[in-house]
């Protein structure tokens, strides 16, 4: 019974050797044809590592072909860290056939980067193409007014090359575009009119050249090119207008703001002639208290006070002939 255990273990081991042999048996005999021999042991402990074998295989096959020896721990280990073996394999050897200095370490930190290592080699052998601004963002020209108040809208195809020393902490495009743009708006600013830029439009490209735009980003600027430049509106004259109106319109304010005043003051005048009309009439009624009060006491008598009232009736006559009695009220007084 014990033999039979025995005999049966041994046929599963045997059989567990010849299915990993069988599963594995391909890679390693295209490995070793390929000249980038892997051992079994080795295709097995990536298996149980959970690394795909294939992928390691392949991107070994490529780099050995392509004459740049790699080893297997390095490849393992960029694929654990999820990087993208082949296409870092495919840049070294993109960059080999170009004469790029590109060691696996700094390919694998770009792809690790989050950055296209194949396609910065692409672009450090062939140089692209940046449209400024980028017309997928909605913006079709870059607008800058010069001194005389001309506004000119410019578009421009910048020409870059990948530098892959600075790839990994280095700007990216739409820093170049920004700067560009940035220097783009200055130069036709500081240009006396507008008609100076129209002349000589490479006069914004070697300033903004001159300014080292690429300086901390990911890409050499090899030129700047324009592309269009079309006159637009006269913003100094909007400007001038917006603001003579804004001024008409605080004029207007101010002087409301005085007519307000002056109606006030007018308010103000007429209720004090009012207050001193009624003190005027409070004062006459107080004469008659007067002469009576002079009567009693002796200082007034009966025909002075008859010629009193007769001096004032040939005054008021005076006043109605003279066309004065509206100044008068019904007793004949003032």
């Amino acid at each position: 019974m014990e033999v039979i255990v025995m005999y049966t273990v041994l046929g599963i081991v045997a059989l567990g050797i010849i299915i990993v042999f069988i599963k594995f048996f391909g890679l390693w005999f295209r490995a070793l044809l390929s000249g980038a021999p892997v051992g079994i042991a080795r295709l097995i402990g990536m298996w149980l590592r959970k690394v795909n074998p294939a992928v390691i295989v392949d991107a070994r096959i490529m780099l050995a072909k392509a004459g740049i020896p790699i080893e297997t721990d390095l490849l393992e280990t960029h694929y654990l860290a999820r990087g993208n073996i082949m296409r870092v394999s495919q840049a070294l050897v993109a960059a080999n056939k170009a004469n790029i200095p590109l060691p696996f370490q700094r390919a694998a930190a770009i792809d690790l980067a989050g950055r296209d290592v194949l396609e910065a080699v692409k672009t450090s052998v062939n140089p692209k193409v940046i449209d400024c601004p980028d017309p997928s963002k909605g913006k079709q020209a870059i607008d800058a007014v010069a001194k005389d108040g001309i506004q000119l809208k410019v578009k421009v195809r910048i020409t870059v090359r990948a530098n892959i020393e600075r790839l990994v902490g280095g700007a990216t495009e739409e820093t170049i575009i920004a700067r560009v743009g940035e220097g783009i708006v200055t130069t036709i600013g500081s240009s006396e009119n507008y008609k100076v830029v129209l002349e000589n439009p490479d006069v914004i490209s070697k300033r903004v050249l001159e300014k080292g735009l690429d300086a901390g980003t990911a890409f050499e600027i090899l030129s700047i090119d324009i592309a269009d430049i079309d006159v637009s509106d006269n913003i100094g004259a909007k400007l001038q207008a917006d603001q003579a109106e804004a001024d008409k319109r605080r004029f207007q304010a101010e002087a409301e703001k005085r007519r307000a005043a002056a109606q006030a003051r007018e308010q103000e005048m007429l209720a004090l002639v009012q207050e001193n009309r009624a003190k005027v009439v409070l004062a006459e009624a107080e004469i008659p208290k007067a002469i009576a009060e002079a009567f009693r006491e002796g200082h007034l008598g009966v025909m002075d006070y008859y010629r009193l009232r007769n001096i004032e009736a040939d005054t008021n006559m005076r006043r109605s002939i003279g066309g004065d009695a509206t100044d008068s009220d019904p007793d004949g007084n003032r």
